[in-house]
C-alpha cells in the first residue's frame, strides 16, 4: 500500500498581476536553500520565464502545475514526488487568485495547499485590510493562510496594515520594497534569467529581506496523497530518431516536460544556436519560442544556419515550430520600430511586432494522434497567404483559437504545446 506523504508548503497568491509573486516566492526560496533545506518550486498555469527565475532561486528544476494543461493526475504526481524529496514545497500562482479556469486556488483547494496572498501596500492604509478579508472569505473552502503586505514604506507603514486586519485573518509580514532585488521585465514578462548578469545577487538580496521578516519560518506541513494510477510510460515512437533543439537567447520558451517526453519516447536530443551555429544536422527540428524580435540582425546575418534549416526541410525531414519559431520561418521579421530582418524564408508572409498583446489564453488542437493542450501568448501579428490545416480552440469559450499551419513538412503555430498532454500527437509531429 503506498502511503501519504507530508511536507510543509505554501501557495503563493496574489490579487492580480505585477504584485510581486515571482520575487517572493524566489526570495523564499533562495532563503530556504541558503539554510540548508531542499525546496521544490511549481508554477501555477502556462509560464516560461518566471520559472527560469525560480529554478535559479531553488536550485532545481522549476516545473508546471495546471488542472487543465498539465491535468490534475499529473499535477498529483508531481506534488507527491516532491513530497518525498523536499524540505519544502512553493507554487506560485498566476495573475489573481481567482482568476482564470481552473483558477489558481481551484488548484491549491484540490491539494489542500494553504494559500498566502501578497498584497501590494504601496500607497494604501486600512483598505488593505478590507482587501484582504475579500480574498479570504470569497470563497470559504480554500485553505487561507494569511495575506503579506509588500513593498511597505517603512515600520509605521506596516504598523497600520496590521492594526487594520480583521480578526481572524493572519498578517503574516511585511515586506519593504528593495530595488537592489528587483527582477527586470520586458514586453512578454520578466527578462530571461540567463539575462541577468547579477541574478544571484538579487536573489540573495531578497533572501536576505526574508531572513529577517517572519516569513523566515517554514510553513505547516501538508499531506500530499498518492496518485490513484500509477503513470504509464509513453510508446518509443521515436526511437533512433535525433531531433535538434533551437536553444539560445532568442529560442527558450521550453516546458521541460516537453524534452522529457520527447526523451521517454527514444528520441536523442541535441541542441543549436540559430544565432551562433552554422549548420543542424538532424532527423527532425524543434523551433520553440522566444524572442527573435531582439535579435533581428544577428539572426538575419546567420545565413548559413538559414541555409542549412532550409537544405534540412528541403530534403523533407520535420520542421516543428512554436510562436517565435514560426516567426523565424517567416520570409521577415519586423520589430516594434518597424526594422525589418529577413528570415529563414520556408513560411510565406511576415511577422510584425505589436504594440499591445494579441493572443492570450488557454487552447487545445485536434491533431493527427490526439488531441493536444496549450496556450497562446504573444505581442505579435502574422501576415500571410497559408490556410490552416486546423485551428485551436479556446479554454475560456470553446471559440476557434489559433490557427495551426502545414506547408511541406514545416508544421507551425502561435500554440506552445504542453506535449504530455497528448504524446502521440507530439510524435507525429516530428516522425517520418
Amino acid at each position: 500500500m503506498t502511503l501519504a506523504r507530508t511536507c510543509p508548503a505554501l501557495f503563493l497568491a496574489a490579487p492580480a498581476s505585477g504584485q510581486g509573486k515571482t520575487t517572493l516566492v524566489a526570495a523564499l526560496a533562495r532563503h530556504h536553500r541558503n539554510q540548508g533545506r531542499r525546496v521544490r518550486v511549481f508554477k501555477t498555469g502556462p509560464d516560461f520565464l518566471d520559472p527560469m527565475v525560480l529554478g535559479r532561486a531553488a536550485g532545481t528544476q522549476a516545473e508546471s502545475l495546471d488542472l487543465w494543461m498539465v491535468g490534475e493526475a499529473d499535477s498529483r504526481r508531481k506534488l507527491y514526488a516532491a513530497a518525498g524529496a523536499a524540505d519544502l514545497i512553493l507554487i506560485e500562482g498566476a495573475m489573481g487568485l481567482f482568476d482564470g479556469t481552473p483558477s489558481g486556488a481551484d488548484l491549491a483547494q484540490t491539494f489542500g495547499v494553504p494559500v498566502a496572498v501578497l498584497i501590494d501596500a504601496g500607497g494604501m492604509g486600512q483598505t488593505f485590510g478590507a482587501l484582504a478579508l475579500g480574498l479570504a472569505r470569497y470563497r470559504s473552502s480554500l485553505p487561507f493562510a494569511g495575506v503579506i503586505a509588500n513593498r511597505v514604506a517603512g515600520a509605521r507603514h506596516a504598523q497600520m496594515l496590521a492594526a487594520g486586519m480583521p480578526d481572524g485573518i493572519p498578517f503574516l509580514g511585511a515586506l519593504p520594497r528593495v530595488e537592489k532585488a528587483t527582477l527586470p521585465s520586458r514586453h512578454l514578462g520578466l527578462v530571461q534569467a540567463g539575462e541577468i548578469a547579477d541574478l544571484d545577487g538579487r536573489l540573495d538580496a531578497a533572501a536576505q529581506v526574508i531572513a529577517d521578516s517572519a516569513l523566515a519560518r517554514l510553513p505547516d506541513p501538508v499531506r500530499f496523497e498518492p496518485p490513484a494510477e500509477v503513470a504509464v510510460a509513453p510508446p518509443p515512437l521515436l526511437a533512433g530518431r535525433r531531433i535538434a533543439v533551437a536553444r539560445d537567447a532568442a529560442f527558450s520558451f521550453i516546458y521541460p516536460e516537453n524534452l522529457d517526453l520527447l526523451r521517454a519516447m527514444g528520441a536523442e536530443l541535441v541542441e543549436f544556436s540559430p544565432l551562433a551555429d552554422t549548420a543542424v544536422v538532424a532527423d527532425a527540428i524543434y523551433l520553440p519560442g522566444g524572442y527573435p524580435e531582439l535579435h533581428l540582425k544577428r539572426l538575419e546575418g546567420n545565413r548559413a544556419i538559414k541555409a542549412s534549416i532550409q537544405g534540412h526541410a528541403n530534403a523533407g525531414r520535420p520542421i516543428y515550430a512554436e510562436c517565435g519559431g514560426m516567426l523565424y520561418l517567416l520570409e521577415s521579421l519586423l520589430d516594434r520600430d518597424g526594422e525589418r530582418g529577413a528570415m529563414v524564408g520556408l513560411l510565406p508572409g511576415e511577422g510584425r511586432l505589436m504594440p499591445r498583446l494579441v493572443g492570450l489564453g488557454l487552447e487545445s488542437i485536434a491533431l493527427p494522434g490526439g488531441e493536444a493542450r496549450g496556450h497562446s501568448f504573444h505581442h505579435s501579428a502574422l501576415k500571410s497567404p497559408m490556410t490552416p490545416t486546423c485551428t485551436g480552440r479556446r479554454r475560456s469559450d470553446g471559440q476557434p483559437g489559433e490557427p495551426f499551419y502545414r506547408l511541406g513538412p514545416v508544421r507551425a503555430s502561435y500554440l506552445h504545446l504542453y506535449f504530455p498532454s497528448a504524446p502521440e500527437a507530439v510524435a507525429a509531429l516530428f516522425g517520418p
